[in-house]
């Protein structure tokens, strides 16, 4: 007790004290000026009305007739459920939204299954080449889909698939640099003792991988699906190099089609264009919402170790 009397970092009751550079490691956000904090809270506030202003115009284009599509008021002045009748009936959005489900679905369960696999390969096996042989994988990002976009296309129609689904999917089967090199970060950073004493108990491979690795990755894996998922639901140029009837159109490529048929040159129909815009825009909407938590973890969890 003597010594903490005499010791400087104790307080005047002997109570040991933290020296003064701990606390200056935590700066207390609290104290920040009011000031600041309303600035902070403008800009937010700003950049937020400025991001979602579009789609907020968009909605309410959709409930205008004709005329008033583009009067720039948020609220109508004639308020009209006709255009989402109307829409039903003039294209059949109904088909081309189970087409981009189906694409959507096998596209993004594809390609996290499959990233999964190389990235645990990466992160968990050891042998020689190995830093090489990923550094050539992630090479591969910085090819523009440009580069191989007529190879690619010259595969398919030699396989007869042209015209169909399946070039918008099934190339995910083969995974993604990028989401390779997401998750492997996350595998490297759970403890390889866990794997090595689940080898002790008899584990194989698959078994560690499917049984452990797997649900300890969900956090990143399910952000490797709402990518997959928002990617493949406004892919755009796929669907016009592959698709050539419209029923087979997905949700992007039916909007282009309405475009040229209500649109610029067509019967300038804007109400038609903006309602299928919305509809086909509330899945993403209702997807965010629904997958938010599990967006943010992943998000927070991803690249622990390098």
């Amino acid at each position: 007790m003597a010594s903490l009397a005499t010791d400087p970092r104790a307080d005047a009751a002997g109570r040991a004290v933290a020296p003064a550079s701990t606390y200056e490691l935590r700066p207390d956000r609290s104290k920040r000026p009011l000031v600041v904090k309303i600035v902070l809270a403008v800009l937010m506030l700003g950049f937020t009305l400025l991001f979602i202003y579009p789609f907020v115009w968009l909605i309410s284009a959709s409930f205008k007739p004709r005329g008033e599509v583009f009067d720039n008021k948020l609220i109508p002045d004639t308020f009209t459920f006709d255009n989402y009748i109307q829409v039903w009936q003039e294209a059949p959005l109904a088909l081309w939204i189970l087409n981009t489900v189906i694409v959507t679905v096998l596209a993004a369960t594809a390609v996290t299954l499959a990233s999964a696999m190389v990235a645990w390969g990466f992160a968990y096996f050891r042998f020689r080449g190995r830093k090489t042989l990923f550094g050539v994988v992630l090479a591969t990002m910085m090819l523009p889909g440009a580069v191989t976009m007529v190879p690619v296309f010259l595969i398919w129609n030699a396989l007869g698939m042209v015209g169909t689904l399946t070039p918008l999917w099934a190339g995910n089967l083969f995974g993604s640099a990028f989401y390779i090199f997401l998750l492997r970060q996350f595998f490297l950073g759970l403890p390889r003792s866990l794997f090595e004493a689940a080898r002790a108990d008899g584990a194989n491979n698959w078994t560690i991988f499917t049984r452990i690795a797997m649900p300890l990755c969900k956090p990143a894996l399910i952000v490797t699906l709402i990518f997959e998922f928002q990617a493949s639901w406004t892919n755009l140029m796929a669907p016009l190099i592959y698709l050539r009837d419209s029923s087979t159109f997905t949700v992007p490529r039916g909007l282009k089609a309405m475009l040229d048929q209500f649109g610029f040159g067509g019967e300038s129909q804007w109400e038609i264009v903006v309602t299928a815009s919305v509809i086909t825009t509330i899945p993403m909407v209702i997807l965010f919402f629904l997958a938010q938590r599990h967006f943010v973890e992943g998000i927070a969890t991803t690249g622990v170790k390098g």
